[in-house]
Formats: C-alpha cells, sequence, structure tokens
C-alpha cells in the first residue's frame, strides 16, 4: 500500500468520524435534524462511497497480485478475510440487535398511557389556570360596578382600597379612547402602564369584557404568565365617555413553570409520535451508515496491516530466493523493534556473514586456483613425464610431457586403463609387475619403448626411465608414475664411449701401420731385382696389397680421429642458403644432379660454417652412395623457414632406412654400406648437437630416405 493510499484513508478515517458523531448528534436533536441532518446524510453517503472505491481498488490490486503470483498474495487475502469477518460477524450482530431495540424502544415510547397522562397534565393546568382567571374576572366586575357613577377625581383613592380588598396586583381605569384616568397596585407589584389593545377597548364600549392569559417572559429559560381582565364600566351620566377596568395579575411563577414544562412535553410528545416512522428510519439510516463505515474501515485496515505483516515476509521470501540464486546483497530492512523488523535485520545480517563466507571461500579457491595453476604450469613445461592412477591403474591426468613420451591424448585417455592405450600394453605390463613387486616403496626402472614415428613405416624406439611410487587419493590409494626419456643421453653416452674407444683405437693401431708400410716397401726395393718371373710378380703383388690395407687403415684411424676430436662449434651468423649454394658448387659435374628449394624468407642461423659444410657433404654423399645402381636417381635439398630458426631437409629415391637402423643410426659403426665405416651420422649428429639443433631420420612416402635438421635462427 502506497503512502498516498495510507494518507487518504487515514483522512477519510477522521472525516467518517467527525461527520458520524454529527449525524449522532443531529439524530437526538429534532432542531439539529431539521436543519442540518440531510447535509449530514449526503456527506456520509459520499465519505461510504469513497471508502467502497478504495476498498475495490484494493480488492483489484489483490486479484492483480494473485494473478502475477506475487509472494505474500495468499497471506494478505487470508489475513482481510479474517479482519473482514471480524468485522462483519460482530457488527452485524450488533447492527440488528441495535435496530430492533431501537424500533421496539420508539414504539414504547408512543403508548397510551404517556399519551394520557401527559393531556391529563396539560388539561389540569388548563383547568387551574382557567379557574384562576375566572377568579380575578369575577372579582372585576365587582370592582367596575362599584366604579358606576364615581367621580374621576374619587376612582383613584378607591382603586386603592379596592385593591387591598380583593388581593389584585394591579388596576387601572382607561377611557375606550385610551385615556388613563386612575391606576393603583400593592407595593411589591408595580408593572409598566401596559394599555390594552384597541380591539379590546372597542369590545368594552360595545359592553363585552375581556379576560385572558399573557405570556409575559423576558427569556425562554424563565417563563412567566399573566392574566389580563377588561370589565366596561356602567355610567349613567349623560355625554360622559365609556370607561373601562383593567386588571392585571401575575400567575405564581411555580404554577407557570409546572404548565409550561407539561405543555412543552406534550408538544414534543406530539412532535415525536407524529414523526415516529421518519425518526425509526432516520436511526436505522444513521446505524446503516455507521455499520458500512466501521466494516469498509475494518477492511481498509485489513489490506494495510496484512500488508505491514506481508510485506517483511515478502522481503525474506525474496532474499531466500536471491540467496539461492547466489546473490547475498542486503535486503531492505523493516524498521522497527519487533519481531519482523529483528527478523529482516537478522537475515540481513546473515546473507552479510554468507556474503563474506562467500568472499573467503572464492578467496580460497583464487589461492587454490592459482596454486593449481601454478604446479600444471611446472607439470606442463617439464620434460619429463607425470601420470596418475586411481587404485584400478586408470589414467586421472597425465602432463604434457607424458603425452609427448608415450604419444596419446590425456583427455581421450582419461578414466581409461593403462594397458588400453595404444601401444603401451608392454609399457602397462612392465609398470603394474614394478608395482606389485616394490610394494609401496618407491621404484625406479630403465624400460625400451618402441614408439610409431609420424609415418606408418617409422618406429623409434625410446629409452625410458621410470620411477613409481603409491599415492594417497580421494577414492582410496593410487599411483604416480614419472617417466624421462633418456634416449638422448644413452646415445651420448655411447657416443662418447666410441670416442673414447676410436681415440684409443687410433693411437694404438696408427703406431704399428708405418713400420709395416716401411717393411713392406724395403722388402719390394730390396728383392724385387734379385727375384725374377713369378715370385717377382708375387712380390709386387703381396707388398702392393700391404701398402694399400695400410693406407686404408690410416684412412680409418683418421676417421676415428676426427670423431674422437670433434673441435667446438665456433657459433656465428650464417646465411644457410649461402652456404648451401657454395657447397652444392662442388656437386656440379657429380653423376646425380641435386634438385634445390630454398626458402628466400630463410633467416640468418646460429653456426659453424665449416662444420655444417662438412654435414652437407656427408648428407649428400650418403644420398649419392643410397642411389648409386638404382632405378630412380632422384636427390632433393631443401631449406625452409621453422619456428625459432631454419630447416635443412635432404631426400633422396633409394631404398630408404631399414626399422633396424632408424632405432641405432647416429651409433657409430652401425651402417649398410659394404666399405663404410658407419661414423657419417654420428659426426653429423654430434655436429647439430653442438649448435643445439635437432635431427630426424626417416623414410619418404613412396620410398626413399629423408633427413631433416634443424637449427636455431641467429639473435
Amino acid at each position: 500500500m502506497s503512502g498516498r493510499l495510507r494518507y487518504i484513508l487515514f483522512a477519510t478515517f477522521a472525516l467518517s468520524g467527525v461527520l458520524l458523531y454529527l449525524l449522532a448528534t443531529a439524530s437526538a436533536n429534532t432542531g439539529g435534524f431539521t436543519r442540518h441532518y440531510a447535509l449530514l446524510l449526503k456527506l456520509n453517503a459520499a465519505i461510504a462511497v469513497v471508502m467502497l472505491l478504495v476498498i475495490a481498488y484494493l480488492l483489484a490490486s489483490l486479484w492483480r497480485r494473485y494473478r502475477a503470483k506475487q509472494f505474500g498474495t495468499q497471506l494478505m487475502a487470508r489475513l482481510t478475510l479474517m479482519f473482514a469477518l471480524m468485522a462483519i460477524i460482530p457488527g452485524t450482530l450488533v447492527y440488528t440487535v441495535s435496530v430492533q431495540f431501537l424500533s421496539r424502544s420508539i414504539e414504547s415510547w408512543f403508548n397510551v398511557r404517556v399519551d394520557a397522562s401527559l393531556e391529563s397534565g396539560l388539561t389540569l393546568a388548563r383547568t387551574t389556570l382557567d379557574a384562576m382567571l375566572q377568579d380575578v374576572a369575577g372579582r372585576s366586575r365587582l370592582m367596575a360596578q362599584e366604579l358606576t357613577n364615581v367621580p374621576d377625581a374619587s376612582i383613584g383613592a378607591l382603586l386603592g382600597r379596592m385593591i387591598d380588598q380583593t388581593g389584585l396586583q394591579e388596576a387601572a381605569v382607561f377611557t375606550t379612547s385610551g385615556r388613563l384616568i386612575a391606576t393603583g397596585g400593592t407595593a411589591s407589584v408595580r408593572f409598566a402602564l401596559d394599555m390594552p389593545s384597541a380591539q379590546i377597548l372597542a369590545d368594552a364600549a360595545r359592553g363585552r369584557g375581556y379576560a385572558g392569559v399573557e405570556n409575559v417572559a423576558q427569556s425562554a429559560d424563565k417563563p412567566a404568565l399573566r392574566m389580563r381582565v377588561v370589565a366596561p364600566i356602567t355610567l349613567r351620566l349623560l355625554g360622559a365617555e365609556p370607561r373601562v377596568l383593567q386588571v392585571l395579575q401575575n400567575v405564581p411563577e411555580q404554577l407557570t413553570a409546572s404548565a409550561e414544562s407539561v405543555q412543552a412535553g406534550y408538544r414534543d410528545y406530539q412532535e415525536l409520535s407524529l414523526s415516529r416512522k421518519n425518526l425509526r428510519e432516520i436511526y436505522a439510516v444513521t446505524l446503516t451508515l455507521t455499520l458500512l463505515l466501521a466494516l469498509f474501515g475494518a477492511i481498509a485496515t485489513a489490506f494495510y496491516l496484512s500488508n505491514r505483516l506481508s510485506a517483511p515476509l515478502s522481503l525474506l521470501a525474496q532474499g531466500t530466493e536471491a540467496v539461492a540464486q547466489g546473490d547475498f546483497t542486503p535486503r531492505a530492512e523493516i524498521a522497527g523493534r519487533d519481531e519482523l523488523g529483528m527478523l529482516t535485520q537478522s537475515f540481513n545480517r546473515m546473507t552479510r556473514q554468507l556474503d563474506e563466507a562467500r568472499a573467503s571461500v572464492r578467496q580460497r579457491e583464487a589461492q587454490l586456483e592459482s596454486a593449481k595453476g601454478y604446479l600444471e604450469s611446472i607439470l606442463a613445461n617439464l620434460t619429463a613425464g607425470v601420470m596418475v592412477f586411481d587404485p584400478d591403474m586408470r589414467l586421472a591426468t597425465a602432463n604434457q610431457g607424458a603425452e609427448t613420451i608415450l604419444a596419446f591424448d590425456a583427455s581421450q585417455a582419461q578414466w581409461k586403463p593403462l594397458s588400453e592405450l595404444p601401444g603401451l600394453a608392454d609399457f602397462a605390463a612392465r609398470v603394474t609387475d614394478a608395482f606389485k613387486q616394490q610394494g609401496d616403496r618407491v621404484w625406479q626402472q630403465q624400460i625400451e619403448l618402441t614408439r610409431r614415428g609420424p609415418r606408418e613405416a617409422d618406429e623409434r624406439s625410446l629409452t625410458l626411465l621410470v620411477r613409481g611410487s603409491r599415492l594417497e587419493v580421494a577414492g582410496g590409494q593410487g599411483y604416480i608414475v614419472v617417466c624421462d626419456d633418456i634416449s638422448e643421453l644413452v646415445s651420448a653416452q655411447r657416443s662418447a664411449a666410441w670416442g673414447e674407444v676410436a681415440q684409443r683405437l687410433a693411437h694404438e693401431i696408427k703406431n704399428p701401420l708405418t713400420p709395416i708400410q716401411l717393411s713392406a716397401e724395403r722388402l719390394q726395393m730390396k728383392l724385387a731385382e734379385k727375384l725374377a718371373g713369378p715370385d717377382a710378380e708375387i712380390l709386387a703383388r703381396g707388398t702392393g696389397m700391404i701398402v694399400s690395407q695400410v693406407t686404408a687403415m690410416k684412412n680409418m684411424v683418421d676417421d676415428f680421429r676426427e670423431y674422437a676430436r670433434t673441435p667446438p662449434a665456433a657459433l656465428a651468423s650464417l646465411d644457410l642458403n649461402a652456404l648451401v649454394r657454395e657447397v652444392l658448387g662442388l656437386y656440379e659435374t657429380a653423376a646425380t644432379p641435386v634438385a634445390l628449394h630454398l626458402d628466400p624468407a630463410l633467416p640468418a642461423i646460429q653456426g659453424d660454417s665449416a662444420q655444417l659444410r662438412q654435414v652437407i657433404h656427408n648428407l649428400l654423399q650418403n644420398a649419392q652412395d643410397a642411389v648409386a645402381g638404382g632405378a630412380r636417381t632422384d636427390i632433393e635439398l631443401e631449406t625452409a623457414r621453422a619456428p625459432g630458426g631454419a630447416r635443412l631437409t635432404v631426400a633422396d629415391s633409394g631404398p630408404g632406412f631399414s626399422q633396424k637402423i632408424i632405432a641405432r643410426a647416429f651409433e657409430p659403426y652401425v651402417t649398410t654400406k659394404a666399405r663404410g665405416t658407419g661414423l657419417g651420422l654420428a659426426i653429423v649428429k654430434r655436429i647439430v648437437d653442438d649448435h643445439h639443433g635437432t635431427i630426424e631420420i626417416g623414410n619418404r612416402e613412396g620410398g626413399g630416405a629423408r633427413v631433416s635438421i634443424l637449427l636455431r635462427a641467429a639473435a
């Protein structure tokens, strides 16, 4: 309920109370009823219509709220109905009893006894006054007879004596023309000269007297009656003007008051008797208006109180719904010290505490998320693979390192057994056996894993260092497995070992080669002239074989020394395309031409031109050896821009690499050539590692080998 509507209701209630009081007062006052009752009745009816319109507006508003399904509407309707019934039932009962009581009371006022009593009292008063008037009239006539033919000069003295004798109060003698002849009266009562009317004097001149009672009250609060008697005086003198005797006598005050009271009561009774039907209607209308105003006021009060009661509950309901949706904004409080006000204030305190608690939880969640993100960032940047399994060895989570090393998608493999992941059945069996054998202890194993390459025909052998331990998780005891790809480390260890072996072999082999070669040459020199025929030929062939094999062994020892003693790379900014063109200038007359594809937007790289020249020579020599004698003799050299640097690729149309060679291609003495040492790719691998680059080997689609080197861009 709006504030304006409340003010209208309060003003209407106050005005209706004042008008009802005035209406009740006018109903009890005949004069007021006559003058103002119609106006008051109309004003009260107008107030009733205004309140009826207000009630209709409130009911329509309640119906709109009910159709809109607003909270508190049913409670408001019930409270309004209860308040209305509390006003209607007692009000109707009081109204019915009051109407019946007034009807019977009004009828009881107008019975025969009251009417007869009032009429008898009025008759008694009139009889008494008539008797007194006749007595005064008789004595006045006697006095008039004694004043017959009395001279004017003697009338005054005679009047005085007669007043004393008769006990009258005042007497005066007038001519019929109104001239005063003489007057007389008691000392206690002296009336002002009161002439009879002209009509009375005219009647007296014709010989008729007058007797009557007059009202001489100065105010309505003090009634006073006076008897006037006019009697003609008989004259026997010829030519004399007719005379009259006037006697004035006051009616006793007690008798006057009693007569006036009886007469007023009788008059009021007669008026009420004539308007008793209208009186019943008046009281019925007054009571009806009172009942209607009371009912309307009760209903309006019911709306007001129900609104006051339901408003806090509605606020609480809205707040509860908002809290359920996660909104802890404080609601409007009901100002007051009652239970409802305290309830809304307590609810706001609760929402504030919940908001603070939620903020604290969010802060902690943010801290946990930050810590989790930090940990995930660390795990994501670890080169080692980290995997967590549940008690049934189903994958719970894995980092990027594990996906890279084991070549699987963690999002698709989540909550799948490790043994069901493609290509990891043997790895899963080794890990499961390790957990069974070691129990709760931390274990570590080196596991060989064959992983499929980018092409279907390629496979790569990995050496993994795997560590495992048990882990407490929500579902019980889980497992954590950490694996590192140590293939490069193992290859480096092998390369270092081969370098040490090569260095020692070169030292041990080269020392006896020179004496052997010198001895063979000396034998040829000393014995060539002494022998003839077949013996000389055998000597020449034997010494030539010794010298050629010693030369071959010297070349092999030089390869060993080159592999073992590769100098550190002197890195500088280098144009790879220019270096490739320079090297290919030496292969212009080669049996197998090289198809060149250079990227013009290639960035400068960090490299040692001498060592990279050796790398290109070795790769091109291997490609020419691979295509020699084949049906196709295609060799391609390509440079291309790559993330972080440049890529150099050499491909041929030869037989390609076998799976056995791919697994150990960069180890020394691994070769498919009949006369090769197997140090070419090993040297290339070492030079690329010194340049902080990467090298990959594989087979081309449709046949042939492919070697790709990624070199870092210059700063």
